[in-house]
Order: C-alpha cells, then structure tokens, then sequence
C-alpha cells in the first residue's frame, strides 16, 4: 500500500501542474504587474481581513462598511486584470471542490 503522505504530496505536485492552477498564477502575475488592479487588490485584502475579524468576534459590518464592500466589488467587477484573475479562480475551485468531496468522503461517511 502507497505512503498516505506521498499520495498527499503528489495530489498538490498534480494540482500545482493544472492549467486552471497555471492560469491563476499567470493571472495573479498581471495583478503585481497593473498598478490600478494592485491598489484594488490591496484595499481588498484588507477589507476582507477586517470582515473575516469581525465574523470572529460575531460583529456585523456597519451600512458603511458594506457600502464600501459593494463599491470596491463593483470596481473589481470593471477592472478586466481582476475579473480575469477571479473567474480564473473560480475554474480552479470547481476542482478543488471536486477533490474535496473525494478526500473527505471516508470522514462524511463516518458521520454517517
């Protein structure tokens, strides 16, 4: 019988080598390289940081904080270089989930 871990670690060399993988890095790549989309992307990152916070200590966001959520996804929405990266993502995560409901199948069933 195979090594779990070498089974583990040649699942993620194999997710590395997808194209939708190869395609989100390149698409990420033309983030860091389009000043517009990096000032978007950073105000992003930290916006989603500061919600993900807040969900910890089960605070909501104010009216103004979603405002400012639905103004910077409306700005990502118009930027070609994020929409780009994020419908890239979102190939990849059909995957992923894929390979999730198939890696956690043993647990869901011991749950059963």
């Amino acid at each position: 019988m195979a090594n779990i871990y070498d089974l583990a670690n040649q699942l993620e060399r194999e997710i590395r080598a997808l194209p939708e993988y190869q395609a989100v890095l390149a698409a990420k790549e033309k983030i860091s390289a389009d000043n517009n989309a990096q000032v978007i992307w950073d105000d992003f990152l930290k916006m989603q940081e500061k919600f993900q916070g807040m969900m910890k200590t089960g605070q909501l966001p104010s009216q103004e904080e979603q405002k400012a959520m639905n103004d910077l996804g409306q700005k990502i929405e118009t930027n070609p270089t994020l929409k780009s990266y994020f419908d890239e993502q979102q190939r990849l995560s059909i995957y992923m989930q894929d390979i999730e409901k198939i890696v956690f199948g043993p647990l869901q069933d011991l749950a059963k």
